[in-house]
């Protein structure tokens, strides 16, 4: 969503943003493009990402793009290394990259890797192999309903502690085999156990309560005029955004209605179908 993204966040001359899911590069290089004297922090905690994606941006832009590694959740924290106390726009693209899927252990369906699950292992211990295996029935009912919506949560959680009974699960594939004796496909494009592997992926990475970290931070961290910008791509975050950009008198809704992407953006990039932006602007 690069032409919504630039038209909400509006970079200003001289402006100071933060890309804080810095991931591939792509939101960066739009800010970086749009105004060409304004500066972006990309920050991201999978090392791989930045140690792959920042070198080409730094030799294109020079100083105008500063690589952090970290969590959004520390953004605070993160832009005090660097001497600043204040910026003019944030976008926070909270989905899961394509790179992610099929580089990280524990994302793909298709093939069999350990389950992991953990964005960043520096930041995290507990694996999604770990809850799998050592949390209990009703725990992971809870999991499954709370954070992935799956309907099927109780006999999902019931099946698999009848499975680790005989031997633990430990790759992605078992764990997705074992749900499709439960769940039924949705349809083509949705697996069956999309539902349990996000509910998995936002547990072990704590990725709700990061979002509710870096809004917060947002209030202070931004200049008047500045911006935020949100993209989610599933109902929990999305009402996450929402529910704070309204709580929150001193921020403007830009966006009435939630922006989805166009038949255009769908066409080039069928994973964006899920995707609702919305942003806001400090006054």
């Amino acid at each position: 969503m690069a032409d919504e993204v630039r038209t909400y966040l509006a970079p200003k001359p001289q402006g100071i943003y933060v890309d804080a899911t810095f991931g591939g590069g792509g939101h960066t290089k739009v800010i970086l493009e749009a105004e060409p004297t304004c500066t972006v922090i990309g920050i991201d905690w999978d090392a791989h990402a930045l140690e792959l994606n920042a070198p080409p941006l730094e030799e294109e832009y020079g100083d105008r793009f500063i690589p952090m590694a970290g969590s959004f959740a520390h953004i605070g924290r993160i832009l005090k290394k660097l001497n600043i106390s204040h910026i003019d726009g944030i976008i926070a693209d909270f989905g899961t990259s394509q790179y992610q899927i099929k580089n990280l252990p524990g994302f793909s369906f298709s093939v069999p890797t350990p389950l992991d699950m953990r964005m960043s292992p520096g930041h995290y211990k507990t694996t999604a192999y770990d809850v799998v295996n050592r949390a209990t029935e009703e725990e992971l009912a809870n999991i499954f309903f709370d954070y992935g919506e799956e309907r099927a949560s109780r006999k999902i959680a019931r099946l698999i502690v009848e499975q680790r009974k005989t031997k633990p699960i430990s790759t992605t594939t078992e764990l997705a085999q074992l749900i499709m004796k439960i769940v039924k496909p949705y349809s083509r494009s949705i697996h069956p156990a999309t539902k349990v592997f996000q509910a998995l992926r936002i547990f072990v990475n704590d990725e709700l309560n990061n979002i509710k970290a870096l809004l917060t931070a947002s209030l202070n961290l931004l200049n008047p005029e500045g911006r935020i910008v949100c993209i989610s791509f599933h109902s929990l975050e999305d009402r996450i955004v929402k529910q704070f950009f309204k709580a929150h008198p001193e921020l403007t809704i830009l966006t009435k209605k939630v922006i989805q992407a166009s038949d255009e953006e769908l066409a080039r990039n069928p994973s964006s179908r899920s995707a609702k932006l919305r942003a806001a602007e400090k006054e």
